[in-house]
């Protein structure tokens, strides 16, 4: 059983290669920088979170790669959607959307990318895994304990500054709800690239966000 601080330091590590393999893809996609995912800093939790729930759960399926497959796709697609469900019901707002793919359940997930999650299920835990364990098994006890103080701090500001700028966003959407009835998601997209870089940065990781119909 692994601790809770190399879980906690392997969240973070992919966490910020889930930002970096997102950012990577929507950046060709776009032919421009594309910083993805809510928080300020250079990680998607939502990587961390399902690369952590694999390696706790699907050590045990390790001599069966086509059920690590399958278990692999469902956790993480099961994932993706309760946090889709989660997110549009707290803002209102839904901000990826893959209803125009094949095989999509409701526009949260789709088969596509859950293809692409027992992939990276196979690739984490054969591969990723154990050479990132092993790397974090050779740092000192008190070293390993400070760096995850660290960074445990850095990640409390970053959500605590990006909640902040979530619920300015929420406002955003509700004066523009009240004030205007042609095409709010316009109106408030012009709204926050009016404002600071942060608001700015907002828009461009989720460029086709639209808003609920609540």
């Amino acid at each position: 059983m692994y601790d809770i601080k190399t879980l906690f330091l392997l969240f973070l590590i992919y966490s910020f290669l889930g930002w970096l393999m997102e950012t990577i893809y929507c950046s060709i996609g776009s032919k421009k920088f594309a910083d993805r995912g809510f928080l300020i800093g250079p990680i998607c939790p939502i990587y961390g979170c399902g690369a952590v729930v694999m390696t706790i759960f699907l050590k045990k399926y390790l001599d069966d790669p086509l059920v690590l497959f399958i278990m692999a796709v469902l956790i993480c697609s099961i994932l993706e959607y309760i946090t889709s469900f989660i997110m549009e019901n707290l803002f209102n707002t839904r901000w990826w959307d893959y209803s125009n793919r094949l095989f999509n359940i409701n526009g949260r997930v789709c088969l596509s990318n859950a293809v692409c999650f027992g992939a990276l299920g196979i690739i984490l835990l054969y591969f990723v895994n154990p050479f990132m364990i092993s790397l974090l098994g050779k740092i000192n006890e008190q070293v390993l304990s400070i760096i995850c103080i660290i960074f445990l701090i850095l990640l409390l500001l970053d959500y605590i500054f990006s909640t902040i700028i979530i619920s300015k966003f929420t406002k955003t959407v509700k004066l523009v709800r009240k004030d205007s009835s042609n095409d709010i998601n316009k109106k408030v997209r012009e709204l926050l690239l009016s404002k600071s870089g942060f608001y700015k940065r907002l828009v461009k990781a989720f460029p086709n966000f639209s808003l609920s119909k609540k």
